[in-house]
């Protein structure tokens, strides 16, 4: 077999184990769980605030402008 190819199969061996190690560890700390869903809540509120203030501001705008209209 060719030793180059059997270097390159030991490191890829290597980096995954690593990588499923370090997921395998991040899965079991449950704080890290708990943080990515905070942050995961806190960005859907963070849309929900912005597409409100968004439209109320669009709504006012365009009263703002019926009633000066109207003056």
């Amino acid at each position: 077999m060719n030793p180059l190819l059997l270097k390159v199969n030991e490191r890829t061996y290597d980096m995954l184990v690593n990588y499923i190690r370090t997921a395998l560890a991040l899965k079991m700390d449950k704080k890290a769980v708990t943080a990515i869903e905070y942050a995961l809540i806190a960005a859907l509120i963070a849309v929900v605030i912005i597409t409100a203030v968004s439209t109320l501001g669009t709504n006012i705008s365009s009263t703002f402008n019926k009633v000066a209209s109207e003056l």
